[in-house]
């Protein structure tokens, strides 16, 4: 009976990988909490009113929350702009500086240390009885998070199996947006009570799932890639076991000497991809939203309630396709139809009021304005918000993941205040200026990425490394690439340049032929293959020179 039982729960339970990729997305969440319990510290009025509307769906709102303002004292509008900044500011610092702590001692730890000072900075805020103390808890929460927000991206990017990469890696992603409504949602029921309890609710709640974080890093296992790179082979077969991956995968990805390799042009594309996360204007189409909308012509009751309650429901049913779906749409293909929608609807926002087609109180200029709005805001989220970040980390080698996606996260940070400060000062000057730049900037990385962005769904970290330094080898040789339906139809096509190149091995029927070196002369087209005789795939290498 306990064979059987044993046997039974070895068929059901779900894989290691799966339960740490899982447990350690508590990250996001917290990350996703964050962007909104924001709000109920800094922008009191703003909040009950959002939550005022929602409740009674009355015109009427209340215009401040005594409660706040009786432990903190009223905010002034700069005393308000600085707390929001000061997040930003701090987790900056250690953004930059938490790959190479990592590098060192490992993403579990530093993820478990950011998440203490994490707790400690809310708990801070959670017992505030004055504006000094409620800053420098925001400041420690912070660098908090600037520690354990990238390590997290990379930890799930080293302990994922190739085919469900994306998926994981695009889970914290998933957290966050349930984190937005849950602190929109857990406000609405803090906002009733009559003491100070109903605005220090969320930071202790906060608090409490960072503790949770914290003890969590204990029972994982390190990332196996992380152990073999630190010469600790006996700990990544241990970890490699832990974590449910295959020996077969293991062997060929993780335990295999690898070369040292060029990193310079990957490192700079993860740099760029990251930098335009932000300054394609989502922080300030997120932040501003209430603005945006009164802008449009909607009342400020409206505004606010379309800004938070809605859109943070919207984002996370957008989120959840995005996250099942990650690893049947390519990463190239993501990002550049993402891309057209974004500068697309940026574009065409700008456009209608360059040419004065938008009015408050007529017209349907005004809600194409904000149908736009909505369409940039969960265009980001299913493709941009996702993609993004797991390319990054997945395009870079091991020994320069942690520090390369912790200085691309402090960058995030720096373009994320950048694009929260200068967005007010464009609203205020121009009314169409703020989205002509947002557009022209996400479509100047379509034109980028088009150009320099190689495909990456369904390869090992491994095969990506080595794909990446064939091409800095190889310059502009032509080569074979085969996609996923490629593969199965046995169909392979010529791509037109050499940084469309996909790494793997191709296998035919009886393993004949793997590995081997072919050569024929063919033309500009398609050419057709042995069916793979698994969905592995990855590319054809041919020496051969164009016409």
């Amino acid at each position: 009976m306990a064979r059987t039982l044993k046997h039974l729960w070895r068929q059901i339970r779900p894989k290691g990988y799966t339960l740490c990729a899982s447990v350690i997305s508590l990250g996001g969440f917290l990350n996703g909490c964050v962007s909104f319990f924001m709000l109920l510290a800094t922008k009191p009025k703003f909040l009950a009113n959002t939550l005022k509307r929602y409740d009674t769906g009355s015109i009427g709102a209340v215009t401040t929350m005594p409660q706040f303002e009786e432990s903190i004292n009223k905010l002034s509008p700069t005393l308000q702009g600085f707390t929001v900044a000061l997040i930003m500011v701090t987790g900056a610092v250690p953004g930059i500086f938490a790959g190479q702590l990592a590098n060192r001692y490992g993403q579990l730890l530093v993820v478990m240390t950011g998440a203490l000072v994490f707790t400690l900075g809310t708990a801070l805020e959670a017992g505030s009885s004055k504006l000094s103390m409620f800053l420098v808890g925001r400041a420690l929460a912070g660098i908090g998070e600037g520690m354990w927000l990238t390590n997290i991206s990379v930890y799930i990017t080293e302990i994922a199996p190739k085919v469900k990469r994306g998926t994981f890696v695009s889970m914290p992603q998933l957290m966050a947006a349930f984190g937005i409504c849950a602190g929109y949602f857990t406000c609405y029921g803090s906002i009733h009570i009559s003491s100070s309890l109903s605005w220090r609710l969320p930071f202790i709640i906060q608090s409490i799932l960072a503790i949770v974080l914290a003890i969590s890093c204990i029972y994982m296992p390190m990332s196996p890639r992380w152990l073999q790179l630190n010469n600790r082979s006996e700990e990544a077969l241990r970890s490699i076991h832990r974590l449910d991956i295959s020996p077969v995968e293991a062997e060929k990805d993780i335990l295999r000497p690898r070369p040292v390799k060029e990193y310079r042009g990957r490192t700079m594309l993860a740099f760029f991809i990251l930098g335009m996360l932000q300054l394609c204007g989502i922080d300030g189409v997120l932040y501003y939203a209430p603005i945006l909308f009164t802008q449009a012509g909607l009342g400020a009751g409206t505004a606010s309630f379309l800004a938070s309650g809605v859109s943070a429901i919207a984002m996370l049913l957008v989120s959840i396709p995005a996250f099942l779906y990650t690893d049947k749409w390519g990463r190239r293909s993501s990002i550049i139809t993402g891309g057209v929608l974004l500068s697309g609807s940026m574009f065409i926002i700008g456009g209608l009021y360059a040419s004065e087609s938008v009015h408050a109180d007529s017209g349907g200029g005004r809600w194409l304005v904000i149908v736009l709005i909505f369409v940039f805001a969960l265009s980001f989220v299913g493709t941009w918000g996702v993609v993004g970040k797991i390319y990054a980390s997945e395009i870079l080698d091991a020994r320069t993941r942690d520090v390369a996606n912790s200085a691309a996260q402090g960058l995030g940070f720096f373009t994320n205040w950048l694009v929260a400060f200068t967005t007010p000062i464009f609203l205020a000057h121009s009314s169409y200026g703020a989205y002509f730049l947002f557009g022209s900037l996400s479509l100047l990385a379509v034109l980028v990425l088009i150009v320099f962005m190689p495909e990456t769904r369904g390869y090992s970290l491994e095969y990506i490394q080595e794909g990446f330094q064939n091409l800095h080898a190889q310059g502009h040789r032509e080569a074979l690439s085969c996609s996923a339906d490629a593969e199965r139809s046995g169909m392979v096509t010529l791509g037109k340049r050499v940084r469309r190149l996909l790494i793997g091995p191709v296998l035919f029927p009886d393993g004949v032929g793997d590995g081997m070196t072919i050569s024929m002369e063919l033309d500009l087209g398609q050419v057709q293959m042995p069916p793979p005789m698994t969905g592995e795939g990855g590319i054809l290498r041919l020496e051969m020179s164009t016409v």
